[in-house]
């Protein structure tokens, strides 16, 4: 059953314990811990809770592997506060905590924004002589960064190299994104830097960070450059990234270049959503570009994607000067529905 379910045959892996049941045999822990462990990694950790209380109703005895197994199942499954009570019950029956226990309730925590206890529960493990690995590390970094404590995020990132640890390209982006988040762009260039430095490649996530912090702060010609490199380097931008990267050329102008990355994105099988679309219709309105901006429109209609009504301003100027009067006043018509529909939204 171990081998099925490293193989990521879940469903023969869950048939196999079924079968087990159905021939007159009783899973024994360690069955058990199997199954739980290969539901987690295929993404069915809510099962965790269920398949607990049958160990428990069939008289398991947890070992620490088991204890570990469940823990992380709750954790992952949202329930930390049970995971807690188990890494506390495994303690009293002698069973001690191991890097991959600590592991598992600090991300847990840490992921519901618990990071005093995060914190303490890390400090405990150092006591106790647990040698913690970079997953841990990793965990509050991304804990500490995501509420914008960026100083304690740095601080267990300082720590984490001092001890002799790597960081990986996950716990780089974990302090990139919370430095995104909180307009830090030059702070997160020179750690950008550091990471290439420390021989750490980058991936598509950590140019997608970048990418979308220099155009929050609106450096989009600089956002330009790390899309070139990111394009060389082979990486595929995520959907965030392409729509962040077009509107980003189109505000600061360059039409051409976004309409470009525009009619590449569709081209990936994704749909653009409707700042997007109505970034592009502003764009190439106000670049005389009239009948391009007005195909588009009609393109977001089909879409199902919503027009503003600034977007529709700006379109049936451009009509009317390209002198596309039959077109302006199609644009017009939607504009009026729109303003019916918004004011009986705020009459409701």
């Amino acid at each position: 059953m171990d081998c099925v379910f490293k193989a990521g045959e879940t469903d023969r892996g869950r048939a196999l314990f079924e079968e087990i049941k159905a021939r007159g045999f009783v899973p024994d822990t360690r069955s058990y811990s199997i199954l739980i462990h290969g539901l987690i990694k295929a993404g069915f950790a809510r099962e965790t809770q269920k398949l607990f209380h049958a160990m428990k109703e069939q008289g398991c005895v947890l070992d620490t592997l088991a204890y570990n197994t469940v823990i992380d199942g709750f954790c992952k499954s949202g329930n930390v506060n049970k995971a807690y009570q188990l890494f506390e019950e495994m303690k009293v029956k002698g069973h001690p905590p191991t890097v991959v226990t600590y592991g598992s309730v600090i991300d847990g925590l840490a992921k519901i924004d618990r990071l005093d206890e995060a914190y303490m529960l890390f400090e405990e493990a150092k006591s106790k002589g647990v040698e913690l690995n970079v997953v841990v590390y990793s965990s509050l970094v991304d804990g500490f960064g995501k509420v914008g404590r960026i100083d304690e995020a740095y601080l267990i990132m300082e720590e984490l190299m001092q001890k002799g640890l790597t960081p990986n390209v996950y716990t780089w982006n974990c302090l990139l994104d919370a430095l995104v988040k909180a307009e830090e762009i030059n702070e997160a260039l020179v750690c950008f830097n550091s990471m290439k430095d420390l021989k750490c490649t980058p991936n598509a996530v950590t140019y997608s960070i970048i990418i979308n912090g220099l155009c929050r702060v609106r450096k989009f010609n600089k956002a330009f450059v790390f899309w070139q490199e990111m394009q060389k380097q082979g990486l595929q931008p995520n959907v965030i990234t392409y729509t962040t990267m077009i509107c980003g050329l189109a505000r600061a102008g360059n039409v051409l270049e976004a309409h470009r990355l525009f009619e590449r994105f569709k081209k990936t099988g994704a749909t653009p959503d409707s700042a997007c679309y109505n970034t592009m219709i502003e764009g190439l309105s106000v670049s005389n570009r009239a009948m391009e901006a007005y195909s588009l429109f009609e393109d977001t209609r089909l879409q199902g994607c919503n027009i503003y009504p600034n977007t529709c301003i700006v379109l049936m100027d451009s009509l009317h000067k390209a002198e596309c009067l039959e077109q302006a006043a199609i644009v017009g018509a939607v504009l009026k529905e729109t303003a019916k529909a918004q004011h009986a939204s705020r009459s409701m």
